[in-house]
């Protein structure tokens, strides 16, 4: 008798040179390669996903500061899933098992519901769709409000970008955003909306492409200069030339990016988490940019994960 590896049932997607590894857990994209080389911190099929590598974020990316917000004139407290910091941690679905709704050597297709429970008195399904071609993996999210009543909600991605060899020290930054999310120092709590401009805020400023270096990071950006398509982009490259962007549309005008500093020198710094946001951390508290759904109502959300090639532009259709 086969038992289920830790991550939940397995999927594998080929196309164009490209692979990728689903899990059924969070639905987790477990590895993305382009022919052999690693686009993302992978993590094994039997293995507890580490540090929300690859999961889907729902029905808020980010923090709920203290657990806490107000939401149809009603208090709720969520479980505080950041005991660190006291705060409620990406969402509700990262450790839901996800369905099969359709499956193909490219495309894959997984579903869940989050149920109403405390702190969340709401039934939202989402659908997840993933996508390889030539352009990488795509991923589409659409969440629907199941229940009778209007539901606060959010999503985001969480890949670990890996460009090449060597670490995020090494590797080359381009991202075309005018402001960041300042937080407090100890528990990231946002403080100040403001221009990359300002003061000694240019250690963050990635518009002209440079090495990351020793900066640490872990702040929201907004005011993304976008193509005539509406796409923002982000890209990390090495010395070499080759790389991986993420590619997000206007339904995610915010992008949390952390350096992923860890204390273990074998996990500190090996990816960039980049997370394309619907609405920025502490957006039950805020209500910037936070989808609010009615019954029967749903919103739609994507993203794309693509290898830059050596030898080339970024690789299109």
């Amino acid at each position: 008798m086969s038992l289920t590896p830790l991550s939940g049932t397995q999927f594998v997607l080929e196309a164009h040179g490209y692979t990728a590894a689903i899990a059924s857990i969070g639905a987790s994209v477990r590895s993305l390669r382009y022919h052999g080389r690693n686009l993302i911190v992978p993590f094994d099929a039997n293995q507890v996903r580490p540090f929300f590598r690859g999961a889907i974020l729902a029905p808020w990316p980010n923090r709920v500061v203290d657990g806490k917000y107000t939401f149809g004139g009603v208090e709720q407290h969520l479980s505080i899933t950041e005991p660190s910091r006291g705060h409620a941690l990406h969402g509700l679905v990262s450790w839901l098992n996800f369905a099969v709704v359709r499956q193909a050597a490219d495309r894959l297709v997984l579903a869940a519901t989050v149920e109403a429970q405390p702190g969340y008195p709401h039934r939202v399904t989402l659908e997840v769709d993933f996508a390889l071609d030539a352009g990488g993996l795509r991923t589409a999210v659409t969440a629907v409000n199941a229940g009778p009543n209007a539901a606060p909600f959010g999503v985001a991605p969480h890949p670990y970008l890996v460009a090449g060899d060597g670490r995020v020290n090494d590797w080359t930054l381009e991202l075309a955003a005018q402001r960041i999310l300042t937080v407090t120092h100890d528990r990231l709590i946002p403080l100040h909306l403001c221009d990359l401009d300002a003061g000694d805020l240019a250690v963050f400023d990635f518009r002209t492409p440079r090495t990351i270096d020793d900066t640490f990071i872990d702040h929201a950006f907004t005011g993304f200069d976008r193509d005539d398509e509406g796409m923002a982009t982000l890209r990390l490259m090495t010395t070499a030339g080759s790389g991986v962007e993420m590619i997000w549309g206007p339904e995610c005008p915010w992008v949390q990016v952390h350096t992923a500093d860890q204390l273990v020198p074998s996990i500190d710094r090996i990816g960039l988490a980049v997370e394309p946001m619907t609405c920025p951390p502490d957006a039950f508290n805020s209500g910037m940019n936070l989808n609010v759904l009615e019954p029967s109502g749903s919103t739609r959300a994507s993203w794309t994960v693509r290898a830059i090639d050596q030898l080339c532009r970024p690789l299109r259709n």
